[in-house]
């Protein structure tokens, strides 16, 4: 029955969006296991835009690989709901642009489309759509290298919308960005992301940033990664980075969380 092997992904009709069953991942570390996850259960509203925050080394971006079938769970379920029959389709942001250095920004742009042998027309239409959207468009036939950090990181979100999955994930696609960089392209990914309401997991070391974009916000402790909480955030949708920042909620939500991660930070310093 589909769905139903421990340690595997699957999609399953009657699931909506993404749910975790008691997900285990040890390492080999040379003859002893090192648990980087420990029994993780989580549910992901499809639609909604979930992010997750917790100190370094504690997991985070251990389950967005597993969830995206980069990595292998040692243990646990996962169920991902596809909006089609068939097998889940997902993008991956890295922290890193990932973009291939011999291709230029549309070529680039349309890999994923190309590898699913979509028609011609479609590629061309939905390219030509992101690459607007991104304000990449006069940029088309430029090379990686000639383009800023900041503009590498719109063509990997132009490919990764442009590509049409079921889920996205973002693994700190903005954390080598500045900080004027950072809240152009939040801006821009809200904006995008309005409009076709795909479930996105997004992975950040900024609390501000996880309130900032989430619908709820999952909070880990320290390795072993286990759930400590799952804040939702209340503000309303579309939203203005930039005035969103002013509400005094905002500050609030903010602190509360940095409160609650704050011990898991110094646990995993010592």
């Amino acid at each position: 029955m589909p769905g139903t092997a421990t340690g595997t992904t699957a999609a399953r009709p009657k699931t909506t969006g993404i749910t975790v069953t008691d997900l285990v991942k040890t390492f080999d570390t040379g003859g002893a296991g090192m648990t980087a996850i420990d029994h993780v259960n989580l549910h992901v509203p499809e639609g909604s835009f979930f992010t997750i925050v917790g100190p370094s080394g504690c997991g985070k971006t251990t389950i967005v690989r597993i969830l995206a079938g980069l990595e292998k769970p040692t243990s646990g379920r996962i169920d991902v709901a596809a909006d089609h029959a068939g097998e889940v389709t997902n993008s991956m942001v890295f922290q890193g642009d990932s973009l291939f250095p011999w291709l230029n920004v549309w070529d680039n742009a349309a890999y994923g489309l190309a590898m699913r042998h979509a028609p011609k027309p479609e590629i061309r239409d939905r390219v030509g759509h992101f690459l607007n959207k991104t304000g990449l468009t006069p940029f088309a036939k430029a090379y990686p290298h000639q383009l800023s950090g900041g503009m590498r990181q719109r063509v990997s979100i132009a490919r990764a919308f442009a590509n049409d999955p079921d889920v996205f994930y973002m693994d700190e696609p903005f954390s080598a960005l500045d900080e004027q960089n950072k809240t152009i392209l939040q801006e821009e990914l809200l904006r995008i992301w309005e409009e076709s309401r795909k479930t996105v997991v997004f992975i950040t070391h900024s609390v501000d940033e996880a309130v900032t974009l989430g619908d709820q916000v999952l909070v880990m402790t320290a390795r072993p990664g286990k759930v400590k909480a799952l804040i939702d955030v209340p503000f309303e949708r579309p939203r203005s980075v930039l005035e969103l920042r002013r509400e005094p909620k905002y500050g609030e939500l903010v602190y509360d969380i940095w409160d609650s991660l704050k011990e898991e930070v110094q646990g995993a310093q010592l």
